[in-house]
Formats: structure tokens, sequence, C-alpha cells
């Protein structure tokens, strides 16, 4: 898989079914930042949940084991987050 497929497939998975199955990517990752700030019992943010689950997909990576989907999260975790950060800026 070429840089331009990995994208195009992660705009595809960002921007697709998962939104309609599991609702907005904002939303999804307030609540696992909540959840997770209350298992941690400190604050998490969106863009935290976003960064870390982009480092779970580079363990899978440094596996070498992983597959081309591990490529395309990471790319979707990281358009996400961009996105949420951004929102953040001209909110706050």
């Amino acid at each position: 898989m070429n840089r331009e497929q990995t994208l195009k497939k992660a705009i595809e998975m960002v921007t697709g079914h998962r939104e309609e199955d599991y609702g907005s990517p904002e939303d999804s990752f307030d609540l696992i930042a909540r959840l997770w700030g209350d298992y941690l019992n400190r604050r998490i943010t969106a863009v935290d949940v976003s960064a870390m689950m982009a480092l779970l997909k580079i363990a899978r990576i440094g596996t070498g084991v992983a597959t081309d989907d591990s490529w395309i999260d990471l790319a979707g975790y990281a358009a996400c987050g961009g996105e949420i950060a951004a929102k953040g800026r001209k909110h706050g």
C-alpha cells in the first residue's frame, strides 16, 4: 500500500461509516477521555486520547507484525486529533 492509498483509506475510515456507527470523533474521544480520566484520577482530553491511540498504533507497528490497518489507523488518529485540537484553539 502506498502513501496515497493509506491516506485515502484513512479519510474513508474517519469520514465514513465509523461516524455513523460510533458518533463523531469529538464525542467518542470526549467519552473515552472521561472514562480514562476517572480511571487514572486525572484530567484527560480528547486530544490526549487521539495521541495515546496513535501511540498504541505505533507500539503495534514497533512489534514488526503490524498490518496496513495499523498505518491507516495511525493516520486517522492524527487527522482526528489535529481537527479536535484546531477546533479547541478556535473556541478556547
